[in-house]
């Protein structure tokens, strides 16, 4: 596609820009090296490419500005937490006046019922549970369901990824694992209803567990009648049918389950759900529940422990946020600037690539986008085997440079509603001139 020489030229050149450019970021990477393992608090802090981490002092709107007083037009939005914008005022001013009424207690607050209303409406499933993120969802949702069917596995499409579940973490990188995975999962191509068919109908699967469009290995929309086939399947045998809408919430307001009609057994969404506040949640059926019941009835137990949940999951201060993004965010009127401005995004993304022909491809979710290699895939495996990570690397480092930031992980991008038309031309413009540079 392009010279592997000149791509690693072009990566030398920009981080060495970047370095002359942050010198005040590279005086606090020296401090952070000190105590931090890999010289950030969290581990992916450092997939940014970038030769020292880039210390962040401020975030509003779509918008960052660094330590070093660089501002960027941020079309990562904290992968996908800050989807709405950085601190979306409503959150902010309940967030605000709640901190000073109580940030945990482990009691249910008052707003407690008016979000389980919200939830319900928003979604279309009667019962809810709140956990801090999309990973203590998910892996709820697992223990449940395994409880409920009393089988051992679950379903899941190969190159997913639904947080760090252990039993489900046949994606290379995992350390220290406890269990072999092979064991508790088995993965199927994201076009393959056979292979579905084949693995549920073995009668062992308790879950199968997906996201409607897989985004964590580049994005791959779904085959026509996939979804419906997934529902019936699953039903047939037994099996309860789990949907991660965390990153497709950007499909239209309710997510994709809502926007599109699906009926999952169990619905999980993190990361957005509470304007980028620390919450996610996970909804199920009215039979799903009486389910439930059911196993805490034969355990003899009406208490509610379950092993499950932590100390501070549905605290005050996440209650209150979760409480304002469904009153402020999660409506039609915030959808719209998002929908339109990613559909126009796309347009010119689409333009560029037509004038440049660099054979990529542009996908659009919603509000969420992606920039592919080759052909669009129709399964994890192809996506995987068509991103070229040295390429993104320079092309990411490159528009981080020029004042554009894109998700690190491979070529993702959301536009929220407060994200500016001029920003997105600012973005088409550096990219433009990245593929000059290249060719």
């Amino acid at each position: 596609m392009f010279e592997p020489r000149r791509v690693a030229a072009l990566a030398a050149e920009e981080a060495a820009r970047f370095t002359a450019e942050h010198p005040v970021s590279a005086a606090h990477a020296g401090r952070l090296a000190a105590h931090w393992l890999n010289g950030v608090p969290m581990h992916w802090m450092r997939d940014w490419g970038t030769p020292f981490p880039l210390i962040l002092r401020e975030a509003s709107g779509a918008r960052l500005t660094d330590v070093d007083g660089c501002q960027y037009a941020d079309f990562c939005l904290g992968d996908t937490g800050a989807m709405f914008g950085h601190s979306p005022p409503a959150v902010v001013q309940v967030v605000a006046a709640q901190a000073a009424r109580g940030l945990t207690a482990m009691l249910p607050g008052e707003r407690a019922a008016a979000v389980g209303e919200g939830l319900a409406r928003l979604f279309g499933l009667p019962f809810w549970q709140m956990t801090q993120t999309a990973t203590d969802a998910n892996r709820a949702a697992l223990r449940w369901a395994r409880a409920i069917t009393r089988r051992a596995q679950t379903l899941v499409f190969r190159g997913c990824y639904h947080g760090t579940v252990d039993e489900i973490m046949l994606r290379p990188g995992g350390i220290g694992a406890a269990i072999d995975v092979r064991a508790s999962a088995v993965a199927v191509e994201f076009d393959d209803l056979a292979g579905v068919e084949s693995a549920l109908r073995g009668g062992d699967v308790a879950a199968l567990l997906y996201e409607p469009v897989m985004t964590n290995t580049g994005m791959v929309l779904p085959q026509p009648g996939l979804h419906s086939a997934l529902r019936d399947l699953s039903r047939r045998h037994g099996t309860l049918l789990i949907i991660d809408d965390t990153h497709t919430l950007s499909s239209g307001v309710g997510g994709y389950t809502r926007t599109h009609g699906l009926e999952p057994d169990l619905l999980v969404c993190g990361k957005a759900i509470a304007g980028g506040v620390p919450c996610a949640v996970y909804g199920f059926t009215a039979e799903v529940e009486a389910r439930m019941r059911g196993v805490l009835a034969d355990r003899h137990e009406d208490h509610g422990h379950t092993g499950m949940g932590t100390t501070l999951a549905a605290n005050p201060l996440a209650l209150a946020a979760l409480a304002a993004a469904l009153a402020a965010l999660h409506t039609p009127e915030t959808y719209a600037p998002m929908l339109t401005g990613a559909a126009d995004l796309e347009a010119k993304l689409r333009a560029l690539f037509a004038r440049r022909r660099p054979n990529w491809h542009v996908t659009r979710v919603g509000a969420r986008l992606e920039i592919g290699f080759g052909e669009p895939p129709r399964n994890g495996t192809q996506a995987t085997a068509r991103m070229q990570p040295t390429l993104e690397q320079a092309m990411h480092l490159y528009l981080l440079n020029r004042g554009c930031l894109l998700t690190p992980f491979h070529n993702m991008m959301l536009y929220s509603p407060v994200t500016a038309a001029t920003d997105a031309d600012r973005l088409v413009a550096a990219l433009d001139a990245c593929l000059g540079e290249l060719a």
